[in-house]
This record gives C-alpha cells, sequence and structure tokens, in this order.
C-alpha cells in the first residue's frame, strides 16, 4: 500500500478514536484517556509521547464541552474555585513526575488503573443518579480539596479516567448529582487541569504535532456532541460501554506491558 494511503488511513484513524473517546467522555464525565491513550500507545507512539499529545488534544474536549454546558448554567462558582485551586498543583506535580517512571512500567500501571476504575464502576450502577447535597465542616472542606490534589496528581502522571475520578468525588463527597458533576468535570478538568498537563509536558517532553490536528478536531467535535447527548438523554448505556472499554483497554495494555 502507498505511504500516503497509509498516511490516510492513520489520520482517519486518530479522528475516529478522538471522536469516539470524546463523545463517551463527555456523556460519563471523564474517560477520554480510557481509548485515546491506550490506542495512541498501541499505534506505536511511547509513553510519555502519547501522553504530552493527548493532554494537548483533550483541551479541545474541555472547549467543545464548554461551549454546550455554559448554556445551561451548570457551573457553581465556589466548587468552581476549589477544582482549581486543588487540583491545579497536583496536576503539575504528576506530569514532572510521570517523566522519571519506566516506560514499561506506566504501561502496566495505566493497564491496572483501568481495570480498576471498570470494576467500580460496575460495583456501583446508581451512583449519581439523585442528588444529595450536604452542609460541609472545614475539616469537610479539605479532605474533600486533598481529594482533588491527589486526583490531579493522577491526572498529570497516569491519565487514564482521571476525569471519571472527579465526577465521581463531586457525587459521592459534595453530594452533586451525576448531570451537573459531569458539567464541571468536562469544563475544568477539559479545559484547565489538561491545559496544565499538556503544558508541563510539552515544555519538558514532546508532542506528536502531525498526530495532532484530527485529535483535536476528533477532541471538539465528540466534545460538544457528547455534552448535548448527556443534558437530552442521560448515560445509562454509556456507563456499561466505558466499563467494557475500560476491561478491554487495559487487558491490551498489560499484555503490551509484558
Amino acid at each position: 500500500m502507498p505511504a500516503h494511503s497509509l498516511d490516510l488511513a492513520l489520520q482517519l484513524g486518530l479522528f475516529a478514536v478522538s471522536l469516539l473517546a470524546n463523545l463517551l467522555s463527555a456523556l460519563a464525565g471523564g474517560g477520554a484517556g480510557l481509548v485515546q491513550l491506550p490506542a495512541l500507545i498501541l499505534l506505536g507512539l511511547p509513553f510519555s509521547l502519547a501522553l504530552a499529545t493527548h493532554k494537548l488534544a483533550s483541551v479541545a474536549l474541555g472547549v467543545g464541552a464548554t461551549v454546550r454546558h455554559l448554556q445551561g448554567e451548570s457551573l457553581k462558582p465556589q466548587l468552581t474555585a476549589v477544582i482549581l485551586l486543588s487540583g491545579l498543583p497536583g496536576v503539575w506535580l504528576g506530569a514532572r513526575w510521570v517523566l522519571q517512571l519506566p516506560p514499561r512500567l506506566s504501561v502496566l500501571m495505566l493497564g491496572l488503573l483501568t481495570i480498576a476504575l471498570g470494576c467500580y464502576s460496575f460495583a456501583r450502577p446508581q451512583l449519581g443518579s439523585v442528588a444529595r447535597p450536604r452542609a460541609l465542616s472545614l475539616q469537610q472542606h479539605a479532605i474533600g480539596a486533598a481529594g482533588l490534589f491527589a486526583i490531579g496528581v493522577l491526572n498529570g502522571s497516569l491519565t487514564s479516567g482521571t476525569g471519571l475520578f472527579v465526577t465521581l468525588w463531586l457525587v459521592r463527597w459534595y453530594g452533586l448529582d451525576y448531570s451537573r458533576a459531569v458539567a464541571h468535570t468536562l469544563t475544568l478538568v477539559g479545559l484547565f487541569w489538561n491545559g496544565t498537563g499538556a503544558l508541563t509536558l510539552g515544555w519538558s517532553g514532546q508532542i506528536a504535532w502531525r498526530w495532532l490536528p484530527m485529535l483535536l478536531l476528533g477532541s471538539m467535535a465528540g466534545g460538544y456532541l457528547g455534552a448535548h447527548l448527556a443534558l437530552a438523554k442521560g448515560t445509562a448505556l454509556v456507563k456499561r460501554c466505558f466499563e467494557l472499554l475500560c476491561w478491554l483497554m487495559g487487558v491490551a495494555l498489560l499484555i503490551k506491558s509484558l
């Protein structure tokens, strides 16, 4: 097959992967890395290069989803500030730390985390279906911020499913309903957390620039479409799809790490 045909097939494949990953992520409140990052690794990029490229492409998910969610006025200003002030230092720290890990260990940890996320989601089928607002004490606010910082470290380093971790944390600790938690995750993690991770990794490492345009296009389109469908249809079916994707991608990465 001619080289230009292979290149066209790769570009179309990148767009399809990005569109699917970010559509599902916008529906379920995180998890673009569950599909997009493993796919970039399986297509041949080293872990650190795939991570930096994925991070930069995922910023477009935040742009697309933010445009749709801002129309619904879904964000709470105080919680927005907590997510940014607590999470961004963790993202920076995690992005600096991951560059020191051996590539095989990084892929192994990514696979294990991905499988664990699928199991956690499967064990809690009703999580976030009903809002349970709660008044938090100062100590509980501190615990909530510490949780966001820890997820930020994971977001900057391992990245797989960490947006979904934020969504689950907002539901479990802050009592948000799933729809509003998703809006906060996609806007703040997609734009600011992933943007910080992309800048840190891009400054310290490299980015696969030739792969980026189709990833950005698919990310923005998937983010907007997924956010629209999430507001209109709900997420029960997509949740099951995510669990299946977690297990399949996790197993594929474990095999690759051997």
